[in-house]
């Protein structure tokens, strides 16, 4: 006797529409959405497509007519609800833009639920395309099978970040000159959390006393290396999902 598929099938292709999601609704995708389903994954009629809306949550829908320039899909039932991610951000200084898009796409996959973008002194850049920034976040919360999207905010002067710091908000600060140890601060600290990550020429010393002197920093050492801006991004984004975050298993 035959299996019974799986359902929805594993290699069914994952997209992020900006429309909320319901059973029977049916959409009309177009550019670059329809050559990825019609030309890269080359579904044909009655097909199954994993759609996610970052409201409702996770739905599978089933592929109508396929056109060069146009592919139909018509919602058929809720696989599962928007997930909770944890309560952590990243605020990243800016980098060159291939590294920064490092930073958007590991930190999505790792799961932080927003993204704050800085701009310090020795930032080599001091602008981001919102555009080009959501669309490597929604492709990596694709290729990871996230069905809640982290939040982009667009970039702030260090100044600016720290003066409307939120008052219950850890504010992890990853100091190339020392602090505690990453792991046991991470796992000690309970509530709403952030890490600050510095730029390819780290922070001056003007900057570090101004985040040292905010009552919620907490400075902290990634190790005995000096990393690379986008490494210390992930490295501390990795530690405190392990720690604290939802890869700890007694939480």
């Amino acid at each position: 006797m035959p299996a019974t598929p799986a359902w929805p099938p594993k290699s069914a292709p994952r997209l992020f529409l900006d429309d909320e999601l319901s059973e029977g609704r049916t959409f009309a995708l177009d550019g670059n959405r329809a050559h990825y389903l019609g030309k890269v994954m080359r579904v044909s009629e009655g097909d199954i497509v994993i759609l996610c809306d970052d409201i409702t949550g996770e739905w599978a829908a089933r592929v109508g007519q396929v056109d060069k320039r146009r592919v139909d899909v018509t919602v058929a039932e809720r696989l599962r609800p928007r997930e909770e991610v944890p309560d952590l951000w990243l605020c990243p200084a800016l980098l060159k833009k291939d590294r920064f898009d490092l930073v958007l796409e590991k930190a999505t996959e790792l799961g932080v639920s927003a993204i704050h973008p800085v701009v310090t002194r020795r930032c080599v850049a001091d602008k981001l395309n919102p555009e080009r920034a959501r669309t490597i976040v929604t492709e990596a919360a694709e290729q990871c099978a996230r069905t809640a999207l982290p939040k982009l905010a667009d970039p702030v002067r260090l100044d600016a970040l720290l003066a409307t710091w939120p008052p219950d908000r850890a504010l992890f600060f990853a100091d190339e000159e020392g602090g505690s140890a990453a792991a046991s601060q991470f796992a000690a600290h309970g509530g709403p959390a952030a890490i600050l990550t510095g730029p390819e020429g780290g922070f001056d010393d003007a900057e570090r006393d101004k985040i040292r002197a905010l009552p919620q920093a907490v400075p902290i050492t990634l190790g005995p290396r000096i990393l690379r801006g986008e490494t210390a991004a992930q490295a501390a984004v990795a530690v405190w999902m392990a720690a604290a975050g939802d890869w700890a298993t007694d939480r």
